[in-house]
């Protein structure tokens, strides 16, 4: 604290009031930098913190919920394009087993304590835009169905690839319960994959027995 020689000096008094007054102010201003630079600097901290692999995996679990999710809308679409009865089925079923998959990501959510919630997926949009433009493109031709497994069969072969990174990851972080819901959705998925295969053979097989009819009847 500043003391003025001669309190008696209105002077010296103004000015040591002065001087307390820019002091405190100049005080005041340090602590306030002070502060702010310590908040930059934790700011900075947690930036360069790496991210671990239970962020990677709730960032798959996300990634593959969006997909899934898109997935059920596209089915009921694929059905209804389909020629083949067998081919339509198999659409409604997968949509059937799609909705109980979703179930158990939401379970998986819930095992990491995080609110199920999708991030777009560019890659699972561009396979399900591939497929509708097949059903555009081929409408009333005897090559839809054809189009129709490839672009059911690009959709399995992505969700068996996430399945199965998703499942290792949980294996890693000791998330049994977690690992063990996932590689039932894997088998699924892997299930539809060998059904499209056998009914792309039957739709090719069908395809070459109707060329064959008309050239006959020719």
């Amino acid at each position: 604290m500043f003391r003025c020689p001669d309190p008696q000096a209105a002077t010296c008094t103004s000015l040591c009031k002065h001087s307390i007054i820019t002091v405190r102010a100049r005080g005041e201003h340090a602590h306030r930098r002070g502060v702010a630079f310590e908040s930059a600097m934790q700011e900075v901290a947690m930036a360069k913190q790496p991210k671990k692999l239970d962020e990677l995996f709730h960032e798959g679990l996300k990634d593959i919920y969006f997909a899934e999710k898109k997935i059920l809308s596209a089915l009921p679409k694929m059905a209804k394009a389909a020629g083949s009865e067998e081919l339509a089925g198999a659409f409604k079923q997968h949509e059937e087993e799609t909705e109980e998959q979703v179930k158990r990501l939401e379970q998986v959510f819930k095992m990491i304590d995080e609110t199920p919630r999708g991030k777009n997926c560019p890659a699972i949009m561009g396979i399900i835009g591939e497929g509708e433009e097949i059903i555009k493109e081929y409408k009333n031709s005897p090559a839809l169905d054809a189009g129709l497994v490839g672009a059911a069969q690009a959709v399995e072969h992505y969700e068996i690839s996430r399945y199965g990174t998703l499942r290792a990851w949980a294996q890693e972080l000791e998330l049994d319960e977690a690992a063990s819901l996932l590689q039932e959705t894997l088998d699924e998925e892997k299930q539809t994959d060998n059904k499209l295969t056998e009914l792309a053979r039957e739709v090719l097989n069908q395809k070459a027995e109707e060329e064959e009819e008309e050239e006959e009847a020719v």
